[in-house]
């Protein structure tokens, strides 16, 4: 194993193992993924991603029994070629039990790659043979027989840890988007809140041409009792919640504020909960999704 900046994370194992998931958590923590990329190409991509200038973030491809039985062959060649190079890589070898390895083929339907002839018992013990000596090479070894996503999961953080990257990690983010019921809900919130209940903006016609943005159309919104109330309660709740999330291992939660329009409160109300929340610590991004949208032909609520 190499402690350089950014090895490269060679995926690799038994099909089944959980390549595909795997690789999914490791673009989640913020890696430079590809799936089933040829042997041939390894070093080449190697190359690519090394210069922190070109890719600033980590990398990991999988590399498996898919490419045929000259992937072993094309293996060793190409490690050859990273090792005369000097270029840094990690092996993490996926495996888990014959048990669980047929049932999750069963479960799927799916054939296994050396599945020609004889039963996917034969073919998980021939596959095992073939890959006896690349186990051996491992830096990192997860059986995924008896272990959920989560703790997927968080052994993939110990071992991005061990490698010695953690502060490429991203960070927790918080997501917050304005938007006007009238367009609909924005599909992937995770928490959808209505402030159809504050003041509204729309109803003063020298505010009326103004957005959430303007200071004039924040104060009118939230300097009220009910108003000043809801953010701290709705504050306080994601400060209890947040650290909650994270644990279950989320890198991020998007939270949508709605009006009627999507131009007046809900875009006043998330840059108020986006720069509380930043002064708590928390990164965060906003979008007014319909602040530019025409909402003078709908009766304002």
């Amino acid at each position: 194993m190499n402690n350089e900046k950014n090895p490269l994370l060679i995926v690799t194992g038994l099909s089944g193992a959980g390549k595909t998931k795997t690789i999914k958590i490791l673009e989640d923590l913020g890696f430079f993924c590809v799936d089933n990329l040829p042997v041939a190409l390894l070093s080449g991509f190697a190359f690519l991603t090394r210069d922190q200038q070109k890719i600033q973030r980590m990398s990991a491809v999988v590399i498996d029994i898919r490419e045929g039985e000259q992937f072993l062959d094309n293996l060793w060649k190409a490690l050859e070629e990273l090792d005369h190079n000097h270029i840094p890589y990690s092996i993490l070898f996926m495996e888990a039990s014959d048990a669980v390895l047929v049932r999750r083929f069963s479960e799927t339907r799916r054939i296994h790659p050396l599945s020609e002839e004889g039963s996917i018992m034969m073919s998980i013990q021939r596959e095992k043979e073939y890959f006896s000596k690349v186990k051996n090479r491992a830096d990192f070894i997860i059986d995924t027989t008896d272990i959920s996503v989560k703790e997927l999961r968080d052994q993939l953080l110990n071992m991005v840890t061990m490698m010695g990257q953690p502060e490429k990690l991203p960070p927790f983010t918080i997501k917050i988007i304005s938007f006007g019921y009238k367009f609909g809900i924005p599909i992937d919130a995770d928490l959808v809140m209505d402030v159809r209940f504050l003041p509204n903006p729309f109803y003063d016609e020298s505010l009326r041409p103004l957005t959430g943005l303007s200071d004039q159309i924040s104060k009118y919104v939230a300097d009220n009792r009910l108003a000043k109330e809801f953010i701290e309660r709705f504050t306080g709740l994601l400060e209890l919640i947040l650290p909650y999330l994270q644990k279950e291992g989320k890198s991020q939660i998007t939270i949508a504020f709605g009006c009627t329009g999507g131009r007046h409160r809900s875009v006043s109300v998330s840059k108020i909960i986006s720069f509380l929340m930043q002064e708590r610590g928390y990164n965060t991004r906003v979008f007014h999704r319909d602040i530019d949208r025409d909402d003078n032909s709908a009766e304002q609520i």
